[in-house]
Formats: C-alpha cells, sequence, structure tokens
C-alpha cells in the first residue's frame, strides 16, 4: 500500500511539475507596445480626417484615440457589457469565471466565455485556439500584463484594437465604416451599436440583419440603463453612414510619403478634405460635360499662395481612357502648357525696362524651319498691328510673344522658368528655341501652379508646403519685381485688356478680381486655366493621358468654368480683397500707338518710365519672306496665273522705300509698303530688297537665295 501511495505521490508530483513546465513554456511576455512594429504612416487632413486607410494590417496603428478622447458613456457601456468588475479584478474574474462554468455544465454547450477585457487583449496579442488550456494561459498571462500596465492603459489599448467586420479595428474606424462619422459624434444607441457589433461582426450587421441588430441594442440598453436615459436611447435612430466619405486623394497621399521624415505615424498634412471632395465634384462634373468632345482626363491644384499650403490636389476620369490611368497622378505629369506661360515672360520683359504700355507689333510673322517657311498666327486667325503689351498677354496674342523672348532671350527666359523648379523643362535653350514663348516644351500642372505662386506673392517663390508641422520659415526667391508681379496681376485681372479674343462677357471675367490666364496646345491635346486671387492659386487641366488630342476644347471652353466654379467655393464665406498693386506704381497718360500718330490711354507705370520711348517694334529692317534657302513647289491642281508669294520685309515705317530686284531685274519701288506680290516661277531666285530710311544715309540691302519646283 506504501508503495502504490509512493507511486502515486510521485506521478502526481511529475505531473505538477510537467504542468508547471508546460505552463512556464507556454506563457509569453505580453507588451501593450505589440503593434509598434506595425506598418504605419497614415496621411490626415489639416483637421485629421483621414485620407489613407489600410485594413490589411494585423494592429490598428493610424486612428488611436487616447482614453480622454472616448465618451464616458461609450467606455462604461464597454465595461458593463464585457467586464462589470474590470477595476476590482487583478487580469482574471473568478467569480464570473464560476459563474460560466455552472451555466455551460447546466445548458451542455458554450454559454459564457467570461473573459476579462485584460485576457480579451491577451488574445488580440498571442492569438491561441479556443481551447481549456489556451483559456488557463491567458489567464497567467493577463495576471502579468495587469502588474506591468495601469487600467486605463489596458482599456484605452482594448478599444483602439477591437475587432470589428471588414477588418477595421478600434472604434474610430468602426464608427467611420458604420456611421461615416467620428466616434465623439456618435448618439448613445450607436455607442451601444459598437458595443453589440464587437461580440460577433457577423452575425450582429448593421446593413445585412439591422432588425437583428437592433433587438440586441434595445436589450442592451435596457441592461445597462433606466430611466429618462433609457428612454432617451430607445427613442434614438441610428444613422448608418457611406463607408466610402473619405475623400479621393490617393495620388497626394503617394506624394506626400514622398517626403522627408514621412515614415511612421499619423501625418497631418495641408489638405483640406472637405474642399477636396468639392473640387473633386466639380471636376468630375465638367469632365462628364466634356465627354462628348473627347475629353477623358483632369486634373486640378489648389494651393494658398499667402502660406504655400497645398488645399485640393485632384485627378478627375482615367477609367475609359487608359487600363492603368487611375494610378497615373496627372498633376504630375509633364505636357504641353501653350499659353499658360507667357505671363512669365512678359513679366520678365518688364523687369528688363518694358512697361504694360509697350507697343508691340502684331502683324503676319513667319520663320524658317528647315528648308521650309513656318508661319506663326493668333488663335483667331486675326492680326491686331501695333498694340500694347497689356493687350498682347491679355489677349494671348502669338506674334507679339514671339517679338517678346527675342527681346528677353531664350536662354534668359528659360533660366528664369527653371529658377521656379520647372524641371521638365531641362533641355537647353536651343531646344526649344523661340517656341519656348508660345509653350513648346512641357510642364506639369504642379510645376505651372506652384510658378503662379509666385506671381501672386509679388515675385516671391516658393516650394509648396504639403506637411502642416512644417513650421520652418518659407525659403524663398525673388523671381520678379513686386512692380512686375503687380502688373501681370492686374492685365490678367483686366477684361478690358482680353476684349479683342475673348470678348466682352469672357467667362475668365469672375465677380472678385481674379488674375486667370488659359493656355491650349497644339491640336487641341491639352487645356489649362490658372487663375489667382488674394489668397488662393487654381491650376485646372484637361485633355487625355494617352494624348489623343479632344475636339475643339480650349483653355476657355473647357476648364475655365470649373476655375469660375471652385473660385466661387473659395470665396464663400470670406471676405476677398484686391490683388497686391505696388506703391511704386503710378497711374499716369502714356502713348499706346507709335509716334506720330500717339494715343494716350492711362496705364500703371513706374515714375521713370512715363516719357520714355514705349515702341517695342523693330526698327532694324530684317528680310522676313523668303528666307535663305527657302524651298517651294508650283501646286499643279493651280493656275499657274493664280499661284503668288509674298515677299514681305519687317522693321520698317510709312516713310521708308523698298526697292525689289529678283535676280538683278528690277520688280517695284514703293513707299511705306512692306510687301510685294510675285508671280510664282520655276527656277533659282536671288531676291535682293534695298531699303531707303530718312534718317539713314545708306540703304539696307537685304537678300536670300530660293528655289522654286
Amino acid at each position: 500500500m506504501r508503495r502504490v501511495f509512493t507511486f502515486l505521490a510521485g506521478f502526481a508530483l511529475f505531473a505538477i511539475l510537467g504542468l508547471i513546465a508546460a505552463t512556464i513554456v507556454s506563457i509569453r511576455p505580453v507588451s501593450l507596445d505589440a503593434y509598434s512594429g506595425a506598418v504605419q504612416g497614415q496621411i490626415l487632413d489639416r483637421n485629421g480626417v483621414p485620407l489613407t486607410y489600410s485594413y490589411d494590417d494585423r494592429w490598428n496603428a493610424h486612428e488611436l484615440l487616447p482614453l480622454y478622447e472616448i465618451p464616458d458613456f461609450l467606455r462604461q457601456a464597454f465595461i458593463r457589457s464585457e467586464d462589470r468588475r474590470f477595476y476590482e479584478h487583478r487580469g482574471v474574474d473568478w467569480q464570473a469565471r464560476a459563474g460560466a462554468l455552472w451555466q455551460n455544465v447546466r445548458y451542455r454547450r458554450t454559454v459564457r466565455g467570461a473573459s476579462t477585457i485584460t485576457e480579451q487583449v491577451v488574445r488580440m496579442i498571442h492569438p491561441r485556439p479556443r481551447t481549456l488550456w489556451s483559456k488557463y494561459i491567458e489567464g497567467f498571462e493577463a495576471s502579468q500584463l495587469e502588474k506591468k500596465y495601469s487600467k486605463t492603459q489596458i482599456l484605452e489599448f482594448y478599444l483602439n484594437q477591437l475587432p470589428y467586420a471588414a477588418n477595421r479595428r478600434g472604434i474610430a474606424q468602426a464608427a467611420r465604416f458604420y456611421f461615416g462619422r467620428h466616434v465623439t459624434t456618435l448618439t448613445e444607441r450607436e455607442m451601444l451599436a459598437l458595443v453589440v457589433l464587437v461580440r460577433a461582426p457577423s452575425a450582429f450587421d448593421l446593413y445585412r440583419y439591422p432588425e437583428r441588430t437592433a433587438k440586441m441594442i434595445d436589450r442592451l440598453a435596457r441592461q445597462i440603463s433606466s430611466g429618462e436615459q433609457l428612454l432617451r436611447i430607445m427613442s434614438q435612430d441610428i444613422r448608418i453612414g457611406a463607408a466610402g466619405m473619405m475623400p479621393e486623394a490617393r495620388h497626394f497621399a503617394r506624394y506626400a510619403r514622398q517626403q522627408p521624415n514621412v515614415l511612421r505615424g499619423q501625418v497631418r498634412t495641408t489638405l483640406s478634405a472637405s474642399l477636396q471632395t468639392e473640387v473633386q465634384n466639380i471636376l468630375d462634373r465638367r469632365l462628364h460635360a466634356l465627354s462628348a468632345r473627347n475629353a477623358r482626363n483632369a486634373a486640378a491644384l489648389v494651393v494658398d499662395h499667402t502660406t504655400g499650403e497645398i488645399l485640393a490636389w485632384v485627378v478627375a476620369g482615367a477609367k475609359d481612357s487608359l487600363a492603368e490611368a487611375s494610378d497615373i497622378d496627372a498633376v504630375l505629369v509633364p505636357r504641353q502648357p501653350g499659353s499658360s506661360l507667357k505671363p512669365f515672360l512678359y513679366a520678365r520683359a518688364l523687369d528688363k525696362g518694358w512697361s504694360a504700355a509697350t507697343i508691340l507689333d502684331d502683324s503676319p510673322l513667319s520663320e524658317a524651319i528647315g528648308n521650309g517657311l513656318h508661319r506663326f498666327r493668333n488663335y483667331s486667325r486675326s492680326h491686331y498691328g501695333p498694340i500694347s503689351l497689356r493687350e498682347s498677354l491679355g489677349n494671348s496674342l502669338n506674334i507679339p510673344a514671339l517679338l517678346t523672348i527675342r527681346h528677353v532671350g531664350v536662354p534668359d527666359y528659360l533660366t528664369v522658368l527653371q529658377a521656379m523648379r520647372f524641371q521638365s523643362l531641362s533641355q537647353p535653350s536651343d531646344f526649344y528655341d523661340e517656341g519656348l514663348a508660345l509653350g513648346n516644351g512641357e510642364v506639369t500642372l504642379f510645376e505651372l501652379v506652384q510658378a503662379y505662386a509666385a506671381l501672386a506673392n509679388r515675385g516671391v517663390w516658393s516650394p509648396l508646403k504639403v506637411l502642416i508641422e512644417d513650421y520652418g520659415p518659407r525659403s524663398g526667391r525673388q523671381i520678379f519685381s513686386p512692380e512686375s508681379a503687380s502688373l501681370i496681376g492686374d492685365i490678367l485681372s483686366d477684361p478690358w485688356a482680353r476684349r479683342l479674343e475673348f470678348g466682352q462677357g469672357s467667362v475668365l471675367n469672375l465677380p472678385q478680381q481674379t488674375a486667370v490666364k488659359t493656355g491650349t496646345s497644339t491640336d487641341y491635346r491639352d487645356a489649362w486655366a490658372v487663375g489667382y486671387n488674394d489668397r488662393y492659386v487654381v491650376g485646372i487641366w484637361i485633355g487625355n493621358l494617352d494624348h489623343k488630342p479632344m475636339d475643339g476644347v480650349t483653355g476657355a471652353t473647357g476648364p475655365a468654368l470649373a476655375l469660375r466654379s471652385i473660385f466661387t467655393e473659395l470665396n464663400a464665406e470670406r471676405d476677398t480683397k484686391r490683388l497686391y498693386m505696388s506703391p511704386l506704381l503710378i497711374q499716369a497718360d502714356v502713348c499706346h500707338r507709335p509716334q506720330p500718330e500717339c494715343l494716350l490711354r492711362t496705364e500703371w507705370v513706374l515714375p521713370d518710365r512715363i516719357n520714355i520711348n514705349h515702341n517695342a517694334r523693330n526698327y532694324t529692317p530684317e528680310l522676313v519672306r523668303p528666307t535663305q534657302g527657302l524651298q517651294m513647289a508650283r501646286d499643279p491642281r493651280i493656275p499657274a496665273d493664280y499661284q503668288n508669294f509674298r515677299f514681305e520685309v519687317a522693321g520698317i515705317d510709312s516713310r521708308d522705300t523698298i526697292k525689289w530686284v529678283l535676280n538683278g531685274r528690277f520688280l517695284a519701288e514703293k513707299e511705306g509698303e512692306p510687301t510685294y506680290l510675285w508671280a510664282v516661277e520655276r527656277g533659282l531666285f536671288k531676291l535682293e530688297a534695298y531699303i531707303h530710311k530718312a534718317n539713314h544715309a545708306k540703304p539696307y540691302v537685304l537678300s536670300a537665295e530660293f528655289e522654286v519646283k
């Protein structure tokens, strides 16, 4: 008998030691920092609204609420529902376990689990199969957790990591998923819904099983409340919100993540979620209206130029044009800007001595392209002769822009653009040549808006801001003088200045003073509209990411209407001011036509430029047509008598005399007439033009050799 007792005692001791060893091996360190290594870096708007979500991670590492921000009613509801003696036990509620064991034995099935909030936290950190052994080990680990952390820390972790449907974790994500709102805006009944839904997210679902879930909410309400509070909860409605209320901002979020030091944690950016949504709707509607004209893609960028903060970054369309287009950020795609670059050219010309009253010659202009001849023209195909810089820019005329870049110099102009970080313009100046004045390079909407912010900000260029926490001083550089920037803003906001090409009632004439410029690239592949007022800069591009042309969509007929709508939204609840005007500028009567037909007009000028010669016409004679080495061919479909070619000289006035000589044969001599119409013949020719100027002793002799086949 003693031997049996000894054997049993030894076996019991061995079993106890084995149980202790197994327990020690099974128990793992428990830490509330379990999610600290999770992938983080959620992008928030300026008010803390999430712009990106990631539900693939095991933990909620983004929308973490401190316990003091969680409504007290919601905290107490979870405690009374899940763990009534949470503040009394040390990790395991033995009284609740005993009651659960009795009920489970009585009903011969698992009715209650009796897991405390601390044990549930352990289960989140160390997931195990739902067995008695797991329950046993969780008790030990819960005791460890209670020794290491306070009740406040444990409850805060619990409420932030609770698993809900659709991989949402924590009450903050659940509130947005089910109600489309922040948890602090929920009613008491909606808060009770969060308590019920966590019990069995698939069985209780506000979307699929609203009646079943409502019954459980009523039952819970009766358990934890009474009197007036119960009556109030029972009378409240549950307002289910759309889960997709988050603004579409993935392209901006991608750009924000590329900024230095944006790696972990929640990142608060300058974007406004509400404005982002509004601009998205405006751009989507405009793109839908233009869909019949083959306009499928668009982008918009809204900036506060007083701070440099990006407020909206919108990409629209892309669903039908390219399979991968939804991943292409049209804000950062280089496209031809057309005339939208011209304000920077004229601003540079103003800084190099011109004024808004400077006269430019808007006459037909041809240039040699290889052995051929290219004729430049304005959009309307009209020419206005001598015209002021104000009207040249306001009407976006091409010939004056070409004359202006000759004054400024292509290398100089390109240097100015590159100083404003037009990084897309990476070729040398001879690659673009004078076509840079008409936008033959490619730039991004981001670069364009950033540069317009310099015009709006008194000529000072500064990089745009993405992060709201960037409190450092704005590093800027003076690109244009405040006077030139002031004049450009005044011209672009002047309805009279644009009347010739855009009409008196142009869509570009906004109610509040707003500088607006449009641009249209070759074959209607790109349509631009950029504008700025006393606070905001808005830029819009419309086109096709696959480079297909649109059906006649211009900057004025395409994005300009959306631009008006966005400015209406921006100005809705604020008092606007006029654009900055440098105090060094004065209004004076200056000559708006070349002498002797001087036409006085009031213009903003610097005091030292009132009495200067405002005529910028080129008075050095130049043979425009034909160019040296030009090759032409007679058209066999047209009778010979009807085929003519116009010889043309630039840089003369009404008092100059021109003598035309072809292969040594005198053709004609005329006074003040810069052209001669020649009946085309086949052969090799040398044309000579003798120009006699009244103020020049010897005649200018211009010549060019050309061929007609």
